[in-house]
């Protein structure tokens, strides 16, 4: 037996099944999400803590180690790269990326690949072994030091060499090497514990960012635009149709006949001087309804000024067009271009693939 509501129909417990499912999936897409990059931080700082290498490590090399020297990472098909023209690289310095971009493997312009081999990180220097000869840079004589944001490239500038020169490694093992390299330079300046006091500050700030589980959507707050072909659009639309057509009508000149005429030109109405009656001031009904454009709805929502929605009410989707993956959002509450609202407001890209920002949701 179906269950009803009070009014005995089924569709406002339907309406709230596939309401609840589908929050439920949004919030699963992003909980995914948050943990693998919770996961990853806290894989680092392991790293970072555990991380000291060895000189057995080095063994089967083609490589001599001084004495002290231990090897802390390795990597095969590594090549090796140079500047063709004369640059100044910023300083080394100790920040790991919050967010590592996505990395494609190409050169970036005035670079030119000019040998391969293995990659050697030791707590003392960086080394490509490869098939033209051996290339060192040691942390001691570093001056600058480059990630490209882009490509799996990292340059580097040292005091006893003009040419700058680097390394372009797999793209999946570029971001391993890169905070391999900040921490074994770290070390070299014994700086070792401000890697570890940021990588602190990046977990607890992205534990802030944790995603709170949707409301549950109860058949209560099924609205009947629900059961209506098209939504809210629809009953938009009708209801627009309402107010205009009466108007039109009332605006339009009805038909003149002959005896309209003449009765009208034989009693003429005496004319009267009457004071101008005072414009109707707005009911505070209508100022309530003041929107800007944005659709009716019972939490107050509009397009005309005010303050931002950060934690908009669980009944928004039931008046506005969410974007796929709404809940998902961390920012502000704003209106994308295509008609749907976002909370990616404040965001690095807000209304991505949506056309971008089209005005600001305020209460």
């Amino acid at each position: 037996m179906a269950m009803t509501d009070s009014t005995g129909s089924t569709w406002r417990y339907t309406w709230a099944r596939q309401q609840n499912e589908r929050r439920r999936r949004a919030f699963r897409t992003v909980e995914r999400a948050w943990r693998r990059r919770d996961d990853e931080l806290r894989r680092l700082r392991a790293l970072a803590v555990g991380l000291r290498g060895t000189a057995a490590a080095g063994v089967g090399l083609p490589l001599a180690l001084s004495p002290g020297e231990a090897v802390l990472w390795t990597m095969p098909g590594a090549q090796l790269v140079e500047l063709r023209h004369i640059a100044v690289l910023p300083a080394p310095d100790l920040v790991v990326e919050a967010a590592p971009g996505r990395l494609r493997h190409r050169l970036p312009d005035g670079v030119r690949v000019t040998d391969a081999g293995i990659a050697v990180v030791t707590n003392r220097r960086l080394v490509l072994v490869g098939g033209r000869g051996r290339r060192d840079w040691a942390y001691g004589k570093m001056t600058g030091l480059l990630h490209d944001p882009a490509a799996p490239v990292t340059l580097i500038q040292v005091l006893d060499r003009r040419q700058t020169s680097g390394l372009l490694l797999p793209p999946g093992a570029a971001a391993e090497f890169r905070f391999v390299l900040t921490l074994a330079f770290a070390d070299a300046i014994e700086q070792r514990a401000a890697v570890l006091a940021q990588l602190d500050e990046l977990i607890a700030t992205h534990a802030e960012t944790a995603p709170f589980r949707p409301a549950i959507a109860t058949p209560a707050q099924a609205r009947i635009s629900a059961r209506i072909p098209g939504g809210r659009r629809t009953v938009a639309v009708a209801a627009m149709l309402t107010l205009v057509v009466p108007a039109v009508l009332v605006e339009s000149d009805p038909p003149v006949t002959p005896e309209v005429a003449a009765a009208a030109t034989a009693a003429p109405a005496p004319s009267r001087t009457r004071p101008p009656s005072p414009a109707p001031s707005p009911s505070p009904s209508v100022v309530r309804e003041r929107r800007c454009g944005a659709p009716a709805n019972p939490m107050g929502y509009d397009y005309c000024g005010g303050d931002r929605v950060r934690r908009p009410d669980h009944r928004i989707c039931d008046w506005f067009d969410c974007v796929p993956q709404f809940w998902a959002g961390r920012g502000y509450l704003v209106s994308c271009r295509d008609g749907a609202v976002s909370l990616t407001g404040g965001l690095a890209k807000p209304c991505a693939g949506h056309d971008g920002v089209r005005r600001t949701v305020h209460r």
